[in-house]
């Protein structure tokens, strides 16, 4: 079984490496994976460059479809508000978070927009509390501290 966790991790050291916040998202469908992205605000001066972001733009362009109905995405960390609406907006059925976001968390750590039942799209959500995701988070904020 592919572990696509682990490939959104390794999305998360290539941000970590450019000296971006080591985030890495990943979209599957039918098992087999459509797109994959990591921040890059910082490299391209861009607020929005968010890997969640990046990921679905990939995917759509993929699938030819802003739609992404029967997807699935896998994010090392819970989405922001920004990427929590468009994970929303985009229709992705079912997200995979790897650990909570206690200070832009929108998926259950600061607010819930996900869980909003007003909205015309739902998303399951399953969290995977992997401590190598939080690792890499824990790791890149002590070395910028450090300098």
């Amino acid at each position: 079984m592919i572990d696509f966790m682990e490939i959104a991790r390794k999305q998360a050291v290539l941000a970590m490496e450019k000296g971006e916040i080591p985030v890495g998202a990943v979209i599957v469908k039918g098992g087999e994976v459509i797109a994959k992205a990591h921040n890059l605000k910082e490299t391209l001066n861009d607020t929005t460059a968010h890997a969640e972001i990046l990921a679905i733009r990939k995917a759509s362009k993929f699938l030819g479809d802003w739609r992404l109905n029967g997807t699935e995405m896998y994010v090392t960390l819970e989405p922001c508000p920004m990427c929590a609406s468009a994970i929303v907006q985009s229709r992705i059925s079912k997200l995979y978070i790897g650990t909570f976001n206690k200070d832009m968390g929108a998926c259950g750590s600061t607010i819930n927009i996900l869980d909003n039942r007003r909205l015309n799209s739902f998303v399951n959500v399953e969290w995977t509390y992997d401590d190598k995701c939080s690792d890499l988070l824990v790791e890149f904020f002590d070395k910028r501290r450090k300098q």
